[in-house]
């Protein structure tokens, strides 16, 4: 079995990639365990031309049809994302526009191979889970237009940088338990 975990931060030295680290580390003792960093792709913005609506591909070829590739290998995808403005950052964004090719509201579609497992992962810097539970909401309504299944999520509040991660190690091991 294979897994993925997204950092989908641009930064690959902070609190996300600290997260993505353990996550990876811990899912390796049962995985085939890669990680990749949004930041490792170079992906355009969708045009918003709505050709993959009738021919289920993007006339744009970049760095969204390589990580697709990578989202195929995988059986369970993690994608960790933190708090930009109470949403995901702009690069994990330009990410999914360039999905609609998956988007199963439409057909034509491409699509994954079927039984894909999603979760999601998300940190904020302040203290309130609201924000957390929009971020994940949007991992989650991403990955149900690809038909992968949503499976779990965990949100932590109050991470400031890489360091504030170390104390919760726990509820990142209780995580990928049911990973």
């Amino acid at each position: 079995m294979n897994a993925l975990v997204v950092n989908c931060s641009p930064v690959r030295d902070g609190a996300t990639a600290e997260i993505v680290n353990l996550i990876s580390l811990e899912l390796s003792q049962k995985y085939q365990t890669k990680q990749v960093c949004i930041d490792d792709y170079d992906i355009a913005f969708c045009r918003g031309c709505r050709s993959c609506h009738d021919t289920a591909k993007c006339f744009m070829t970049d760095g969204a049809q390589q990580l697709m590739a990578e989202f195929e290998k995988a059986d369970s995808v993690v994608c960790v994302a933190p708090s930009y403005w109470a949403d995901v950052p702009g690069q994990f964004k330009a990410f999914i526009d360039r999905c609609t090719p998956y988007s199963n509201t439409h057909e034509p579609h491409a699509s994954l191979s079927k039984g894909k497992k999603g979760y999601a992962a998300v940190l904020r810097t302040g203290p309130g889970m609201k924000e957390c539970e929009r971020i994940i909401q949007t991992i989650e309504h991403f990955y149900g237009h690809l038909d992968i299944q949503c499976c779990g999520h965990l949100g932590l509040c109050s991470i400031e940088n890489r360091q504030a991660v170390f104390s919760r190690a726990d509820e990142l091991e209780d995580f990928c338990r049911k990973i």
